[in-house]
């Protein structure tokens, strides 16, 4: 084991050696515990140096803090208000088609089937046969969020009624005898009906009730039809090069015939025609163009590049060899002397919203 070197004042029996040594080696073993003198001198250092780095950084600290800090005379900021939550819109809207539903069928005894939508529906007095009313090609027509949780759902119906409550009025024939009534025919009129619906979600599944009875509502109004990009309709001039190409593609599309598809788009356009095919031929009436006021012949075709927007209206014969109207929008653009699809679009395009101008008020003296 290595020896110890331990400092000892010099007693009586020690003698100095002649080189001005003043420490001896001690060579016998000796278990030291804890630090040692050296490392807790070390220590006290370091704890003297961390409290005087406290005592210099704490008021340069306080001091950043206070530089740091909103002034308390400016105008606080507001939070956001929260965007309303869409959650629970999709699960409502069906909710409340169901429960119109039943209500429509519900006669005198169905209050038990009204009740699994709301529950205070065991009170209510139901009278009529039921089934006598029943709703068909039942929608969603409008869709708002009342408050947190809670949804206005209005359903659309078509409510047939399949009898009358008075009997019907026998005839008579020319030879004096009762002959039996025709049977009145079921009266169908489309209804609205608005219906509150609550959801929560409790364990990870959301949950819906009425909160009433549905109400009848009136029709949403109508709105006004917005300005179309295209000019107006006029009939599809057979010579006009715009015809022959939306004609081919459409014959292609809606038909199968005329050869393969691809043919008719541009490049880089990607379509794909409807299979199995619901027509056996089209016949294209009339076309709206974008920016053609008039109805001059075309029988060119633009520049390379050139893009143009246009309405197509058209009949389809089917199988039934019944003639049914359909339009497309389509975007058509030149290359090599023809015209080729480019886009079947979504939808027809509205016309650009005029730019708002202002007069400037005349400066007065």
């Amino acid at each position: 084991m290595k020896s110890l070197i331990r400092r000892r004042p010099a007693g009586p029996e020690d003698t100095v050696p002649e080189d001005g040594q003043d420490w001896a080696v001690d060579s016998r073993p000796e278990d030291v515990g804890g630090w040692s003198s050296g490392a807790q001198a070390n220590t006290s250092a370091l704890l003297r140096w961390c409290a005087w780095a406290l005592l210099i950084l704490g008021p340069l600290l306080a001091v950043a803090a206070l530089v740091a800090a909103p002034s308390g005379t400016g105008t606080p900021v507001a939070p956001a208000p929260p965007a309303p939550s869409t959650a629970g819109s999709q699960g409502s809207a069906g909710f409340a088609v169901l429960f119109v539903d039943a209500y429509l069928r519900a006669g005198e005894g169905d209050q038990e089937q009204l009740a699994a939508y709301y529950p205070d529906a065991t009170v209510i007095r139901l009278e009529g046969e039921p089934g006598r009313r029943t709703g068909q090609q039942l929608t969603v027509v409008r869709l708002r969020q009342t408050s947190p949780g809670i949804w206005s759902v209005t359903v659309a119906a078509r409510v047939r009624e399949s009898g009358t409550s008075a009997a019907p009025t026998p005839k008579r024939t020319s030879a004096g005898r009762q002959q039996e009534a025709a049977p009145v025919p079921p009266a169908e009129r489309l209804r609205y009906f608005q219906v509150p619906v609550a959801t929560t979600v409790t364990g990870g599944t959301s949950g819906y009730v009425a909160l009433s009875m549905p109400a009848e509502v009136a029709a949403p109004p109508r709105v006004t039809s917005p300005e179309l990009l295209y000019g107006p309709q006029r009939p599809a001039a057979p010579t006009d090069p715009r015809t022959q190409a939306v004609t081919e593609f459409l014959t292609a599309y809606l038909t199968g015939r005329a050869g393969d598809i691809d043919r008719y788009l541009a490049p880089g356009t990607r379509i794909t025609p409807i299979s199995p095919a619901p027509y056996t031929g089209i016949a294209v009436d009339h076309l709206a163009v974008e920016g053609e006021r008039g109805g001059e012949a075309t029988t060119t075709v633009p520049a390379d590049g050139t893009r143009l927007r246009l309405l197509v209206s058209l009949r389809a014969t089917g199988s039934d060899t019944v003639r049914r109207p359909l339009a497309y929008a389509l975007t058509l653009t030149a290359r090599a002397g023809r015209w080729e699809i480019a886009e079947l679009d979504g939808a027809p395009t509205p016309a650009p919203a005029p730019l708002a101008t202002t007069a400037s008020a005349a400066p007065t003296n």
